[in-house]
């Protein structure tokens, strides 16, 4: 099937070009959101009479864009989720959760915006692509820990795995500690008796001389 593109496809064409499509990517995608009209000659001419208002709605949509893309670009959104030690996630983070990161931070966008493979179901730092317009995108960070203090640690390079071998080597280490302290006392009580200082029994002769 030929479709007449109404603005920039990825992938596919820019605005005005006529390019043939599987029917189903046209009929379920490119036509119901307006990116593309059916190309027959009357459409043809349509879209020529309107080629001067589009290109210029174009490039109205693409300043926003790019205005917007400007303050959005490298932006890390911190989304606090459980998980278990390993760090897979007790569910998942979708294309619905960056989005309302993002617009708590201050940002509008859209899930429908934003470019994600397959849910997130791990813990640590994500990149994810941002689509403001046909002709502008952007990549933001999200941030995924099981709370603040942890994103901190995340966002400075460290990851869960190393997170949990620090907590493990401190737990150890304080496990150590203990058992040098009990170790000493009992250096200090044999080094005492030893000594001669630890308290002597009373001897038969001194009670009788009291």
């Amino acid at each position: 099937m030929q479709v007449i593109l109404l603005e920039r496809v990825a992938k596919l064409g820019q605005m005005g070009e006529v390019v043939t499509v599987k029917d189903g990517y046209a009929r379920n995608f490119l036509l119901p959101q307006k990116k593309a009209l059916w190309a027959s000659d009357a459409n043809l001419t349509a879209f020529e009479s309107q080629k001067a208002q589009l290109e210029a709605n174009n490039l109205e949509t693409r300043k926003e864009a790019e205005s917007l893309a400007e303050k959005l670009e490298g932006q890390t959104f911190i989304v606090i989720r459980s998980a278990s030690d390993a760090g897979a996630l007790y569910g998942s983070v979708t294309t619905r959760d960056a989005a309302e990161a993002a617009t708590e931070a201050g940002f509008t966008v859209d899930r429908k915006q934003i470019a994600l493979a397959r849910p997130i179901k791990e813990l640590g730092l994500h990149t994810l692509t941002v689509s403001l317009h046909p002709e502008v995108e952007v990549e933001i960070v999200l941030n995924v820990a099981r709370s603040t203090e942890e994103a901190e640690l995340q966002a400075s390079g460290k990851s869960i795995q190393e997170l949990a071998a620090e907590e493990e080597a401190e737990a150890e280490f304080e496990i150590a500690e203990l058992f040098d302290d009990i170790g000493a006392a009992q250096v200090d009580d044999e080094v005492l008796e030893a000594a001669g200082e630890a308290p002597a029994e009373v001897s038969e002769g001194e009670e009788e001389d009291e």
